[in-house]
């Protein structure tokens, strides 16, 4: 039983770290080292360097920025959109490091299946902005964006207390990602279809001025 408590707490800090990390990577970080730093949790020795206050602060700074970035719409999307290159390796290298010192090819798998989870979650945070953002109104970006926050605080908190409830939630949420991804492309193929219409529009004929 131990053994297997053992496997189930590795297996939900390993993929929670890279699902968080997908979605708001600050975050994660932030209340990782939080948590490591009043004792709620014994970081394993590649993950210490996270509680340090230097990387706590440099989370907190990157967070609080992003905090007021994914609240505008249209910066909330470019901001995806570059940290398509940051979360995604994150989530596979803290993934690695919460395994553990085991052994190479242990790390290795933690980081394939942490990277394809924390790109997945990215996906379906990054795709649904674009969606959202079509609406005239700035609360339905805002009401999403605190929900996510919350989402990754409480998730990281769940894997760490809870980690059996936490791994059965996470299968859930893979279930909605594999049934969502798709439609979310759907759903960005019609909106950038509509884009392209409309400066198709308002370009003037071949072959005729502009009017004056």
């Amino acid at each position: 039983m131990d053994a297997l408590n053992q496997i189930s707490t590795t297996l939900a800090l390993t993929m929670g770290l890279a699902w968080a990390s997908g979605i708001n990577l600050y975050a994660t970080l932030f209340t990782l080292g939080y948590l490591a730093n009043t004792g709620n949790i014994d970081l394993p020795p590649d993950l210490q360097v996270v509680a340090n206050p230097m990387v706590m602060g440099a989370a907190g700074i990157m967070y609080c920025i992003e905090f007021f970035a994914d609240k505008v719409p249209g910066v909330d999307t470019g901001w995806d959109a570059l940290h398509t290159f940051i979360r995604i390796p994150a989530g596979a290298m803290l993934a690695a490091g919460a395994v553990g010192d085991l052994n190479p090819a242990v790390e290795l798998a933690a980081a394939i299946m942490g990277g394809g989870l924390a790109a997945g979650s990215h996906a379906t945070k990054a795709g649904s902005r674009v969606l959202i953002n079509t609406s005239p109104e700035p609360f339905s970006n805002w009401i999403a964006s605190i929900g996510e926050d919350i989402l990754v605080i409480t998730g990281v908190w769940a894997s760490i207390n809870h980690p059996v409830l936490f791994l059965i939630a996470l299968a859930g949420f893979i279930v909605l990602m594999i049934w969502l991804l798709p439609r979310i492309w759907v759903g960005i193929k019609k909106v950038l279809i509509f884009i392209g219409n409309l400066f198709r529009d308002e370009s003037p004929p071949t072959g005729e001025n502009p009017p004056h």
